[in-house]
């Protein structure tokens, strides 16, 4: 069983920065594609940013491309999700998400395609 372990959620106000982190304990990201979604009462999860497993390729929601940066560190087997002038709309509980795949270089955006899920990690902005 993969655990994915998320830390660095809070409340910030509007225009701040925030970094979340996904930890893989024991896990290198090789094959293990990794992103981020987000989600918010009564609405569906949303995607927010993907990395692939060789840490070369990357995707975003187009509601966050420009202020948000998902990197990964093999050493530390962690990922990040850099968040940048954040706005009350980015308010959210936002979730770790990865999976194995074939391919190094391909980027999974849909809640579908990964198998392992964090517990969650709330973000509030306020205006």
């Amino acid at each position: 069983q993969v655990q994915l372990v998320e830390s660095g959620g809070g409340l910030v106000q509007a225009g701040a920065s925030l970094r979340l982190s996904c930890a893989v304990p024991g896990r290198t990201f090789s094959t293990f594609a990794m992103g981020w979604f987000r989600q918010v009462p009564g609405k569906e999860r949303q995607f927010v940013a993907a990395i692939s497993g060789s840490l070369t390729n990357t995707d975003y929601a187009t509601s966050v491309k420009g202020r948000f940066t998902i990197s990964g560190d093999n050493v530390k087997n962690t990922m990040y999700l850099q968040m940048n002038s954040l706005k009350p709309e980015d308010t959210a509980v936002y979730y770790c998400a990865g999976t194995f795949l074939a391919s190094s270089y391909y980027i999974p955006t849909t809640q579908r395609e990964y198998r392992y899920w964090g517990r969650g990690t709330q973000v509030t902005v306020s205006s």
